[in-house]
C-alpha cells in the first residue's frame, strides 16, 4: 500500500492530465538522445514530488499526488520518451537531503543559495508567498516588527522559508522542527512562518490566531536536477520557459485549484 508521507514510496506513472493539456496544444517536441541519458541515468526519471507544500503537490482520491509538478514532471517524461517516477517526500528539506543518496533525478523545490550549490535550477515557474502567523491578541503587526529579541519563530526544519530566514533573522530565535505549526501551538511560540495558502487556511479554522499583513519573503519555485549534468540542467530551462508561455503551468494550478498561485514571468537570461 501506498503511504503518501513516506520520502521513499514511489510511483510508476503511465499517465496524468498534463498529457491530454499538452497533445490538445500539438506540444510533439522530444528531448535529444544525449538530453535523456543526462537526465535519467538509470533509464527512468525520477521525480521528487514534495506533498508538503499544497501548492505543488497534492493527494488524489486514492492517495496518489498531483499537481502541477505531477503535471511538469509527466509531460517532461513524455518527451523524454521515460517511464516516470514519482518520489515523494512530505517536506522540501527531505527532497534535498536525499539528493546525498541519488533519489531522484529532478525536483521541484523554491530557489535557496544553500540548494543552488547542489541543484542546478531552472528559472522559478510559480511564486508564493512566506507570510507570518501570529496569535490573535499578538502585539505584532507588521513584518518588520519579528526580527527582535526574545520572539521566537517556528519553521518546518529545511523548507526555503528556514534558510531564508537563517540568512536574514539578525535579533529573533528561529524554532525548528516538522511541523512549524505544531511547534507554534504546542510551545506557544510567537510567531509560525510558512507558505500563504496552507497558513491562511489554518487561520480560517482557527479563531485564535491571524495571519500578519503583508509577506517576509518571495519563494520562487522552480525545476532543478543534480549539479554536474549541465545538458540536462540547460534543458530544463528551456523547458519550464515553454510550459509557462504556452499556459500549461496556468492550467495545471487551475485543475489542482491553486488560484492564488502567480505563473512567475519569463526568465530575462
Amino acid at each position: 500500500m501506498y503511504k503518501p508521507m513516506c520520502a521513499l514510496a514511489v510511483f510508476l506513472v503511465a499517465a496524468l492530465p498534463a498529457f491530454a493539456q499538452s497533445s490538445q496544444r500539438g506540444t510533439m517536441s522530444t528531448v535529444p538522445p544525449d538530453v535523456v541519458k543526462k537526465l535519467a541515468p538509470t533509464g527512468k526519471l525520477r521525480a521528487a514530488i514534495n506533498l508538503g507544500n499544497p501548492v505543488l503537490a497534492q493527494k488524489g482520491p486514492a492517495g496518489e499526488p498531483r499537481g502541477v509538478t505531477v503535471d511538469l514532471a509527466t509531460e517532461l517524461a513524455r518527451r523524454a520518451g521515460l517511464t516516470l517516477e514519482l518520489v515523494p517526500f512530505d517536506a522540501a528539506g527531505k527532497v534535498f537531503e536525499a539528493l546525498k543518496e541519488s533519489k531522484w533525478d529532478i525536483a521541484f523545490l523554491a530557489i535557496e543559495p544553500v540548494r543552488a550549490a547542489e541543484i542546478a535550477f531552472t528559472a522559478p515557474y510559480v511564486i508564493i508567498e512566506g507570510v507570518y502567523l501570529v496569535p490573535k491578541d499578538s502585539k505584532l503587526n507588521a513584518v518588520e516588527e519579528v526580527d527582535r529579541a526574545g520572539i521566537r519563530i517556528a519553521v518546518n526544519k529545511g523548507s526555503a522559508y528556514d534558510l531564508f530566514l537563517t540568512r536574514t533573522i539578525k535579533n529573533a530565535t528561529i524554532v525548528r522542527g516538522e511541523s512549524g505549526v505544531d511547534l507554534f501551538v504546542n510551545d506557544k511560540l510567537e510567531v509560525v512562518a510558512g507558505v500563504k495558502q496552507p497558513i491562511v487556511a489554518y487561520a480560517k479554522t482557527n479563531p485564535d490566531v491571524r495571519v500578519m499583513d503583508g509577506r517576509f519573503m518571495e519563494i520562487r519555485q522552480a525545476m532543478g536536477t543534480p549539479q554536474g549534468r549541465p545538458a540536462a540542467a540547460a534543458y530544463l530551462k528551456t523547458f519550464v520557459e515553454e510550459m509557462k508561455a504556452s499556459g500549461f503551468v496556468a492550467d495545471a494550478l487551475k485543475r489542482s485549484n491553486q488560484p492564488d498561485a502567480t505563473v512567475a514571468p519569463a526568465a530575462t537570461n
